[in-house]
């Protein structure tokens, strides 16, 4: 019996860990090869404006929220149109990627 009750909770907490429950971050829609940084390009663009111009070479998106980089996929097109703005990202962390749910802009607008 005892044997029962330990499996059916293992089988418990092994389902229940595969689904990751979403979160959501405020933070910028860059590019991983300028992540927090946008001035290593020398400046002269703006931030959305380089991190398109970087995605464009093939550099992936990446959300940048508290100092740390987060590998973002999918949700291309609105990762373009937000490049550079301050976004709140909804969507599964696993590993040391976000797979993106939704994206909005704050209610007081771009930044």
């Amino acid at each position: 019996m005892k044997i029962h009750i330990i499996a059916g909770a293992i089988s418990t907490l092994i389902a229940t860990s595969a689904f990751a429950a979403e979160q959501t971050w405020t933070g910028v829609i860059s590019d991983k090869m300028c992540g927090a940084d946008q001035k290593k390009m020398g400046g002269k663009m703006s931030d959305g404006d380089c991190t398109q111009a970087c995605a464009k070479g093939g550099a992936p998106y990446v959300l940048v929220s508290e100092g740390k980089v987060y590998q973002v996929t999918n949700h291309d097109a609105d990762l373009r149109t937000h490049a550079g703005h301050t976004v709140h990202l909804t969507g599964e962390f696993k590993g040391d990627t976000i797979r993106v749910s939704k994206i909005e802009m704050p209610k007081d607008g771009p930044k």
